[in-house]
C-alpha cells in the first residue's frame, strides 16, 4: 500500500517539515553532484564516513583498533568515539538514491505536518531527531557485526508515523493498492500505518534469521521498527503545543 495524502486538518504552517524536506533533498543533491563529478567511489566514501556502520560501535567498545580484515572497508585503522557515534545523527540526512529520498520525503510530507501541528515546531524537531537516533540504535544492536553503512531518514520518519498512528488513528489516508489491478482507497490511518509496521517487523525478523544476510546489508528494517516504537512512546510523553483560537468579531 502506498499512501498518497491524508485528510487530517491542521491549524499551523509546517515550517519545520518543509525545512527538513529541503535539507534532505539539498544534501542528496550535493551527494549526486559529487558522484557526477568524482564517480560512485566518492559517494561511497561519504557514506562510509557519515553513514551508520554498526561494527564501528563494536570495535569502539573493544578498544578501538580495527581488525585487518575490516581496514579496507572502514578506511581506518582506529575507530574514534566521533567516527562511531556522530553517524547516528549524520546518517539521517544521507540517502542512497533519488527514489530513496523521494519516498522518505513523501511520507514526511503526508504525516509530518499534523504531528508538527500537535507538538509545535521545535518539539517536533526534537522528536524527529530522537526517533532517528532510536532507529539507529535499534539497527546497530541487531547488526553489531555489520560493516555496511546505513543511511536515510527512515528511522526518524518512522517515528513521525508512529506518532501519527497515536494522534490520528481514524484519519483517512488515500492509498494506492496494487492488487492484480491498481486502485485507490481511503483507508483509516491505523490500517495503513499498522500494516506498514507489521511488514517492517516481519521483514526485519526474516532478515535477522536469514543465513544469507549475515552482514546486515540491504534495507534497515529494524531502524524502521525502532523509530516507529519510539514515536509511539514519545508522543505520549511530549506536551502538545499551546492551542490558539481565532475568534470572530
Amino acid at each position: 500500500m502506498i499512501p498518497l495524502k491524508d485528510d487530517a486538518p491542521r491549524i499551523t504552517t509546517p515550517y519545520m517539515t518543509w525545512l527538513l524536506i529541503a535539507v534532505n533533498i539539498g544534501i542528496y543533491f550535493y551527494e549526486w553532484m559529487i558522484r557526477l563529478s568524482y564517480g560512485q567511489g566518492a559517494q561511497n566514501a561519504i557514506e562510509r564516513i557519515f553513514g551508520l556502520v554498526p561494527v564501528r560501535v563494536t570495535i569502539l567498545l573493544e578498544g578501538g583498533y580495527v581488525p585487518l580484515r575490516l581496514v579496507s572497508q572502514l578506511g581506518a585503522h582506529v575507530v574514534t568515539p566521533a567516527s562511531a557515534l556522530l553517524p547516528f545523527f549524520t546518517s539521517m540526512f544521507l540517502h542512497g538514491g533519488w527514489l530513496h529520498v523521494i519516498v522518505n520525503m513523501w511520507a514526511l510530507w503526508i504525516f509530518g505536518d499534523n504531528v508538527e501541528d500537535h507538538l509545535g515546531h521545535f518539539t517536533y524537531l526534537l522528536m524527529y531527531l530522537l526517533c532517528g537516533l532510536a532507529g539507529g540504535v535499534t539497527h546497530t544492536l541487531l547488526n553489531l557485526g555489520s560493516a555496511v553503512p546505513s543511511v536515510g531518514a527512515s528511522g526518524a520518519i518512522a517515528g513521525i508515523m508512529g506518532a501519527y498512528f497515536v494522534l490520528y488513528p481514524k484519519a483517512r489516508v488515500l492509498t494506492l493498492v496494487p492488487f492484480f489491478f491498481v486502485f485507490f482507497m481511503w483507508l483509516p490511518a491505523w490500517v495503513v500505518l499498522g500494516y506498514w509496521f507489521v511488514v517492517q517487523f516481519l521483514s526485519g525478523a526474516a532478515t535477522t534469521l536469514s543465513a544469507t544476510n549475515p552482514s546486515g546489508g540491504g534495507v534497515a528494517f529494524w531502524a524502521h521498527v525502532g523509530g516507529f516504537i519510539a514515536g509511539l512512546v514519545l508522543i505520549r510523553l511530549f506536551p502538545s503545543r499551546p492551542r490558539r483560537y481565532r475568534y470572530g468579531i
